[in-house]
């Protein structure tokens, strides 16, 4: 019986892990280059100064 609740523990660090994994590779993908944040940036202003 103590053998099959390791094997569910790792299971679920197992799939804990891979979680973790994948979310920390989608923040990476959708990281903004610093040109994106410029361009970014100056659109914004351009926008606030249009308004104001």
């Amino acid at each position: 019986m103590k053998v099959w609740k390791w094997v569910g523990l790792a299971g679920i660090f197992g799939i804990a892990s891979g979680g973790v994994i994948i979310a920390r590779q989608e923040r990476v993908r959708r990281a903004y280059t610093p040109d994106e944040v410029r361009s970014r940036l100056h659109q914004r202003l351009a926008e606030a100064e249009s308004r104001g």
